[in-house]
């Protein structure tokens, strides 16, 4: 397994429509505005997140449970600027659309400018042939508000490629998470 290169990132986006939108280029400004950057790097694609966020709310006192999960734990919020209250965490998801090739493996990392300030991205791998915008989790470590900009970036994808495809791929187990758009909470 190896790990890919910038010129083979924009050569999939570009003809396989991999990662879409695709940035070629690092993007750090945009109006004249200071960004924290995205697109693509020396081995890896920064990801931006959507203005679509999920925030987690304990007013309920509810139990969290990946196999019965209550969706009144959270506050649906459409912004530009998330606030993510001391200790507690958000969900949201990529602007990007990707299609992940059946050699490859995209591991995701949060961006150190958040782990900087205290805000742990936590996402799992992205398959072989898995599609979709990536549910993103930022957890506030912090016993302070924290901010999450959209539009801007908060990720890397590092892609590995394999030597040969892989037996079964996430599409051929028909994977629960298969074509996920908007945030997707967990699945039973």
């Amino acid at each position: 397994m190896s790990i890919k290169s910038d010129h083979w990132i924009r050569q999939m986006a570009t003809e396989q429509e991999m990662i879409s939108p695709f940035a070629a280029e690092q993007v750090s400004q945009q109006d004249n505005r200071k960004l924290i950057s995205y697109g693509t790097s020396s081995y890896g694609y920064d990801v931006r997140c959507a203005a679509e966020f999920k925030v987690f709310t304990n007013i309920n006192s509810t139990i969290v449970d990946p196999k019965a999960f209550d969706t009144d734990n959270f506050v649906d919020l459409n912004t530009d600027v998330c606030i993510i209250p001391p200790n507690s965490f958000a969900l949201a998801r990529t602007v990007e659309y990707l299609k992940i090739p059946r050699d490859v493996l995209v591991v995701c990392l949060g961006k150190s400018t958040y782990a900087r300030c205290g805000i742990i991205v936590n996402i799992t791998p992205l398959e072989p042939e898995w599609e979709g915008h990536i549910t993103l989790e930022f957890s506030n470590t912090t016993p302070l508000p924290a901010k999450i900009y959209a539009n801007e970036g908060v990720a890397q994808l590092l892609f590995f490629g394999a030597d040969q495809e892989c037996e079964t791929s996430y599409r051929d187990r028909q994977g629960k998470y298969q074509g996920q758009t908007g945030v997707t909470l967990p699945k039973a």
